[in-house]
């Protein structure tokens, strides 16, 4: 009987500390979770030795800068609103020295796959018109800066050349290492000509393990996109003496491929881009300025010049990216 009672009271001594221990862990409350912020910022800066836009210089293959700056509404994890303005030094013919972006769009997400869908503005202020003559070729009346301002190669363009496009992006995300993203932008007017625009392409980007330079942070990735720009008939303003009420500009390739380096907000691009536009009606399309010669004539550009503002270029792009909530916190 003895044997019992101990018995027993060692098994109620066991089962009392297994429950006070079950009680003691039951007790601790987790800690609530961190409230959910919906606004974010995204701005940066970037300098680069030139500034090609679908394979087509806008600083005149000199250097430009750039900053933006984003707002950003996380509705939750998988739909962000964001509108945004941005601004870059450019080399127009009209004289227009900056280009300002206002835009604003939609970012959903599916799993692994993101899309982009919104309105892009581009503003170019400050520009002159140049043409040098009273009329256009189908004899409608331009204004007085028109009449009396030319450029020495023949080439015109209006003083405002501002426009919008509407676009689409779809980005899949396969794993951490590649991403493919199919690009489809839209204009009704586009650079102000009169024709349309339509722009799609499609990019490839790898990025390198983490681990590829050891524990210094660096990262890597290489990128490529391939695209094609078509392009409709202009107005009366573009036309000449064989297309007076306007020109059908020439559809393009554009391409580029690229390497970079990350460290934590800084990024080092390096590229190489082109395209497959003649250099007469890379003239026509620009209406570049430095355009010369006169062997590079084309249906639309009766006067043979030629640029290389659609040529080969290399592109050397440092730039700064942060977000309020990863970086300013």
């Amino acid at each position: 009987m003895k044997k019992l009672a101990l018995l027993a009271t060692a098994l109620a001594m066991i089962s009392s500390s297994a429950m006070a221990a079950d009680m003691a862990v039951k007790a601790v409350k987790a800690p609530p979770p961190a409230p959910f912020d919906p606004w974010d910022i995204a701005f940066g800066a970037a300098v680069m030795n030139d500034y090609i836009f679908r394979g087509v210089t806008q600083s005149n293959h000199n250097a430009s800068v750039t900053a933006y700056f984003e707002p950003r509404y996380n509705v939750n994890k998988d739909l962000q609103l964001y509108i945004g303005t941005s601004t870059e030094s450019i080399s127009f013919a009209n004289r227009a020295a900056a280009e300002v972006d206002i835009y604003g769009g939609i970012r959903p997400t599916f799993g692994a796959f993101a899309f982009d869908i919104g309105v892009w503005g581009y503003l170019y202020p400050g520009g002159t018109c140049y043409f040098g003559a009273p009329t256009d070729t189908a004899g409608k009346p331009l204004g007085a800066e028109c009449a009396t301002n030319f450029l020495p190669n023949g080439n015109v363009m209006k003083k405002d050349v501002s426009f919008f496009e509407v676009y689409g992006k779809a980005t899949w995300t396969i794993n951490d290492n590649w991403a493919f993203t199919i690009n489809e932008y839209y204009s009704p007017n586009f650079l102000n000509t009169g024709a349309w625009g339509n722009y799609s392409s499609i990019i490839g980007k790898y990025t390198a393990p983490s681990a590829v330079f050891g524990s210094s942070g660096v990262g890597m990735y290489v990128s490529g996109e391939f695209g094609r720009q078509w392009l409709g008939t202009s107005d009366s303003f573009y036309g000449v003496p064989a297309f007076p009420n306007g020109i059908k500009y020439a559809d393009y390739n554009t391409w580029n491929i690229g390497i970079g380096f990350t460290y934590k907000v800084f990024t080092l691009d390096l590229r190489y881009s082109d395209t497959d536009m003649s250099k007469g009606n890379c003239s026509a399309f620009t209406s570049d300025y430095t355009a010369g010669g006169t062997t590079n004539v084309t249906p639309i550009n009766p006067g043979g010049t030629g640029s290389n503002w659609c040529g080969a270029a290399g592109i050397a792009k440092l730039s700064v990216d942060l977000t309020a909530m990863s970086n300013l916190k």
